[in-house]
């Protein structure tokens, strides 16, 4: 792919009755963008905090839990503040004045998750339901950019910032020059998903090429023993006890990310050696109502690893989506058979009554979780028709035609 990009504004006709979800969205990208530059900024451009990584990790959950912002959009406006911060701090280490990065709730940035390209029309994520929105095209291109680049196959739409002035909404969208010598798969453009599931008891993380990550039985006797010590030094209420408490709390704070690291790097790694393009995981929220046993700490730990992949995977160009969780743990995921039944699953052990296809029941979990961002992806029209799940011996697509590994 040639390094050679050309940026085209083409104004939208988005629906007045749709104003109000883009306006909102707008300004919590605003309150997104300004949280984090407000997190990293200091006079001091020694102290000042421009890493991505950092900022993700000291901003991503709080912006995440007081906007309505989906997660890409959430790291797109902290990456849009980094790069203000990052701008700051190259002019106070010239002894430049400079101030803290104010962001006025003109600018949406999407990438590949967040915008989808059609013929005639563009569809954007919102703080609500996606917007479609029409392009207003002039009607004579003739010596245009449009007539250059729009239409062209050898140039590809990529990243866009949505605008509005006058009450009128612009797309400033990036085009990229296609190498056409670029041999690449067309379906791995498409993404290939690395689905995981995540549990409360035996391993903590199952992915579906067949990984079995961390302990979640050990993360669990760990915190009752914490909890267990901890309960019987506040009996005793003294000041020696109170100290202890704040030193044992911390190295069990420590040793927990410490495991979940390793389970978070498992999983990315998973992703990186099958030439994953996403990562897919059950949308937490929703996890709650099927495995209701589930503790402040375990819903932490699940928190927490969906964090870590995220700015873990965006290293590697690797994008985390989430999906509805519902009967992932009862359908069979065995090519085209997809039988659902809540006696398919026995504890680990999963047999489906329909085409008898037997699994461990977190691995057949997990490679429903990908088949289901797959699913999402042509129901929505993405453009993904070739996506493909990854497994353990290959890939296969949402029609259930498999692909056996080459490794």
């Amino acid at each position: 792919m040639a390094e050679v990009v050309r940026n085209i504004q083409v104004k939208l006709n988005i629906p007045e009755s749709r104003h109000s979800d883009v306006d909102q969205t707008f300004e919590e990208f605003r309150q997104a963008s300004q949280h984090v530059a407000d997190q990293g900024w200091d006079d001091d451009p020694d102290h000042l905090v421009k890493a991505k990584n950092n900022l993700h990790e000291a901003t991503y959950t709080e912006v995440r839990e007081k906007t309505n912002l989906q997660s890409s959009l959430v790291q797109s406006a902290r990456n849009l503040a980094a790069d203000a911060l990052s701008n700051c701090k190259d002019l106070l280490e010239d002894d430049k004045r400079t101030s803290k990065p104010e962001f006025r709730g003109t600018v949406i940035v999407y990438n590949g998750r967040t915008i989808t390209y059609n013929d005639d029309h563009v569809t954007l994520a919102t703080t609500g339901d996606r917007v479609t929105a029409e392009y207003v095209l002039p009607h004579d291109d003739e010596g245009t950019p449009f007539e250059e680049y729009w239409n062209e196959e050898t140039w590809e739409k990529r990243e866009a910032t949505l605008h509005k002035r006058d009450g009128e909404y612009y797309l400033h969208v990036a085009v990229e020059q296609v190498d056409d010598t670029d041999s690449s798969d067309e379906q791995t453009e498409n993404g290939v998903v690395l689905g995981v599931d995540l549990n409360v008891d035996g391993y903590l993380a199952v992915t579906s090429t067949g990984a079995f990550l961390g302990n979640a039985d050990e993360l669990n006797h760990k915190r009752d023993e914490y909890e267990q010590r901890r309960g019987s030094l506040q009996q005793t209420g003294t000041r020696s006890a109170h100290l202890t408490i704040q030193s044992i709390g911390d190295r069990f704070a420590e040793w927990s990310r410490h495991r979940l690291h390793d389970v978070s790097n498992g999983i990315v790694r998973e992703a990186v050696v099958n030439d994953c393009t996403h990562i897919a995981f059950e949308r937490l929220k929703y996890i709650w109502t099927r495995i209701s046993n589930a503790s402040k700490f375990q819903q932490w730990a699940f928190r927490e690893v969906q964090r870590q992949v995220e700015y873990k995977a965006e290293e590697h160009g690797i994008e985390v989506d989430t999906v509805a969780p519902q009967y992932t743990s009862q359908r069979c995921s065995h090519g085209e058979c997809g039988f659902t039944h809540e006696d398919n699953r026995d504890g680990d052990e999963f047999k489906c009554l329909d085409c008898g296809k037997e699994l461990h029941a977190d691995y057949n979990a997990a490679r429903n979780v990908a088949w289901r961002l797959v699913q999402n992806w042509l129901k929505s029209g993405s453009g993904r028709a070739t996506s493909q799940l990854a497994l353990k011996s290959g890939t296969v697509n949402a029609n259930g035609d498999f692909n056996a590994s080459t490794a």
